[in-house]
């Protein structure tokens, strides 16, 4: 049955790369045929799983770069298909008929929700957590029950763990795992470092014994450096810490070297610290890392850059409390004027609850510097009625049910222009941008 899945996913592969496509279907073809097929894999060089709310695209492609600019051979699902399926595919079209896999290196990343189907299949040597935040109620459900999931995978794992030391619910899982190591990292308190927050904050009480924690200072929600106030559960010493020298110019310190992050905000820094801090680990190279980050390709939607004659226009995607978050501070931060178009979907891969827009700070776009606000997508009624509440005039809000026609607004006006998208929006919009760009009509 091994033989034959490796074969079926191969085929099927190439012939989804004939008609121009890609996807997880020739995963989810072997997965019938032989549900342990990854079981059955051989794999000399190490397998490292990037997971967590927040940031795992970016930390996974940018180690994946880090390893390459090392010298090493390494696959990766670097087109996001991190479901069980789509990590299948990724694995078996680089196998050989007999299950065996040339590389130096996998860097996969994965699902949370997935994470213990595939660490019980992959021998895994190092799983690296980047955060946990509330994210999609109706997907993720909630965010205790995401977390006691995967600690009741990893209840065996004899792999590295690499967490977030600032991040409560990614160091309580180096309890879980009692057979594992763990390696820290963090960066250190800035200009931007808070003493209180008034953002969604998951990290209020001790995993061990429910007591408050007492926070020292928070990076963003609850991101920062901690301890309980009745045990001695707290911030472990880190392994691997950063500094922040700039964040509008993306610049950071660690061990002695100056790094620049590949994309804006203080969340871009953590996940390079995550690549450092698991590069450290198999002795990649810092110097290898930093050409790994000038080689990184934005994923798209992550401040994603688009120019159309004298025209700036950011894309970014939005899908939970924190992350949408700092994409306001982002915004926020820049003097510009600009306009600013928001798409809000409630399909199933957005999640249909969109109470998150509560908690989102949208209000940071109500400065004198945007000029307008467009709003679109399967609850942009649901949108406009949350900057209703935040105070901005429902008169200046621009509604556009259809999407082209929202685009079209949004480049009729002055300035720098940003998007903001839900999941499923991403793509079609961003596809209307780029169309606009080539010259054609959105």
């Amino acid at each position: 049955m091994k033989i034959i899945a490796i074969m079926i996913t191969k085929l099927a592969a190439f012939g989804l790369r004939l008609i121009g496509r890609g996807g997880s279907l020739p995963g989810t073809i072997a997965l019938k045929i032989d549900p342990n097929i990854l079981q059955k894999l051989q794999m000399s060089g190490p397998i490292v799983l990037v997971t967590g709310t927040n940031g795992k695209t970016s930390t996974a492609n940018m180690l994946t770069e880090a390893f390459l600019a090392d010298g090493k051979h390494v696959i990766s699902n670097r087109k996001g298909d991190n479901l069980l399926a789509g990590v299948t595919t990724t694995m078996l079209t680089n196998a050989d008929l007999r299950g065996r896999i040339k590389a130096d290196a996998a860097v996969l990343e994965v699902d949370e929700l997935n994470i213990p189907y595939i660490i019980k299949g992959l021998p895994v040597s190092a799983l690296v957590v980047t955060n946990f935040f509330r994210d999609q109620l109706d997907r993720a459900k909630e965010m205790e029950q995401l977390i006691s999931r995967i600690e009741n995978s990893i209840s065996d794992f004899k792999g590295m763990l690499i967490l977030n030391a600032n991040d409560p619910n990614v160091v309580r899982l180096s309890d879980a795992a009692k057979h594992a190591k763990a390696l820290y990292y963090g960066i250190k308190r800035c200009k931007s470092s808070l003493i209180e927050t008034s953002e969604a904050s998951e990290g209020k009480f001790c995993p061990r014994c429910g007591s408050r924690l007492h926070y020292r200072f928070y990076q963003y929600s609850h991101i920062g450096e901690f301890a309980c106030e009745a045990c001695d559960f707290s911030t472990p010493p880190l392994d691997a810490v950063g500094e922040v020298v700039s964040i509008p110019k993306r610049t950071f310190l660690y061990d002695g070297m100056s790094f620049e992050a590949p994309q804006g905000g203080l969340y871009t820094m953590y996940n390079c610290m995550a690549v450092l801090c698991c590069a450290k680990y198999f002795g990649v190279s810092q110097e290898a890392v930093n050409q790994g980050f000038a080689n990184f390709v934005v994923p798209d939607g992550r401040n994603e850059t688009f120019t159309r004659e004298r025209q700036t226009l950011i894309l970014n995607l939005i899908k939970n409390p924190t992350g949408a978050n700092e994409v306001m501070k982002v915004i926020e931060e820049d003097a510009e004027e600009r306009s600013v178009l928001v798409v809000l979907n409630d399909n199933t891969q957005d999640g249909c609850d969109i109470s998150w827009i509560y908690d989102t700070h949208f209000e940071k776009l109500l400065s004198t510097s945007t000029k307008h606000i467009i709003i679109s997508g399967t609850r942009c009624y649901d949108m406009a009625l949350r900057l209703k509440y935040s105070g901005y005039d429902p008169d200046k809000l621009i509604i556009k049910e259809s999407l082209s026609e929202a685009v079209e607004a949004l480049f009729d006006c002055d300035g720098k222009l940003y998007v903001v998208a839900t999941y499923t929006a991403l793509q079609p919009v961003r596809t209307l941008i780029v169309n606009k760009i080539k010259g054609g009509k959105s």
